[in-house]
């Protein structure tokens, strides 16, 4: 191995680094969403989760909101514990 090949080694590696540094700082600059900023605009989702809360290991009361009504759901071990039940918007006006 001569000289000439050592240094194209070496400057293949600095260059790669470099690419790789480059492209982090980047990342770090603009965000992971930097290229769905780009794209068309969002469509209006329709499921949200409004809030949830752990009641132990197993178990969790979570507020969904789907089509404009919040419904509430008792999760437990990977499955739907309790049956849907619509519960009172909080922006449907103040309460006393």
């Amino acid at each position: 191995m001569n000289f000439a090949d050592f240094a194209r080694a070496a400057f293949a590696l600095i260059l790669t680094l470099g690419l790789i540094g480059l492209s982090a700082v980047a990342l770090r600059r603009y965000g992971p969403g930097a290229l769905a900023r780009f794209g068309g605009p969002a469509k209006e989702r329709r499921l949200a989760v409004v809030e949830s809360l752990v009641l132990d290991p197993a178990r969790r009361l979570v507020i969904v909101s789907c089509d404009g009504k919040e419904r509430l759901l008792l999760l437990g071990e990977g499955q739907l514990v309790s049956p849907l039940e619509t519960v009172p918007s909080r922006s449907g006006g103040a309460r006393a």
